[in-house]
């Protein structure tokens, strides 16, 4: 290992879509980072002990597990740990638990390395940002409520389905699907 790849900052990239890291891993690597890929919370959860990542890049869902356990283990780990969270099911609700839990930022997908990298690097909010004029739709909110409860109760559909006064199956359908979109 050269003395400049020795520099270089080390993050954590945590998906289940084997094409998508790759395709990330190289443009991160392009842009000056040291990378470490994980395809499982096992995996990304040993890599974090051994390598103490600088930044890391967690999917929301990997595979049946949340990606919020990850982002709670780095931060114990390092408080000073720059964690992006990336998910294709955004939320209202696991955005702000997210953020609590103490990710740095929080994007949709798709994505890409550019928007990666600044959300990394991003150490406060911006007062600028357009409010949307359209409140979501009753669907929308369904979602989010779905999310919500669901996160409430550390993933457990049976109890959540309970809360919600719902069938577990109609609560597993439910949850399947993707997010309305507004």
């Amino acid at each position: 290992m050269t003395a400049e790849e020795t520099d270089r900052p080390i993050l954590l990239l945590v998906d289940d879509d084997k094409t998508f890291c790759k395709v990330l891993k190289g443009a991160l690597e392009r842009r000056g980072y040291e990378v470490l890929v994980a395809h499982n919370l096992e995996k990304g959860n040993a890599l974090a002990e051994q390598y103490l990542p600088e930044y890391a890049v967690i999917d929301l869902r990997i595979g049946h597990e949340s990606g919020l356990e990850l982002v709670k283990k780095l931060i114990s780990l390092d408080a000073n740990t720059a964690c992006v969270m990336l998910t294709g099911f955004a939320s209202i609700a696991t955005a702000v638990e997210a953020i609590k839990l103490g990710a740095t930022y929080y994007l949709t997908k798709p994505t890409n390395a550019d928007e990666i990298v600044n959300a990394l690097n991003k150490n406060e909010g911006d007062a600028g940002v357009a409010i949307n004029k359209n409140p979501p739709s009753a669907k929308r909110m369904e979602w989010e409520l779905l999310q919500k409860t669901l996160l409430q109760y550390d993933g457990n559909i049976s109890v959540a389905a309970r809360a919600l006064n719902m069938h577990r199956r109609t609560l597993q359908r439910k949850l399947e699907k993707k997010p309305v979109r507004d």
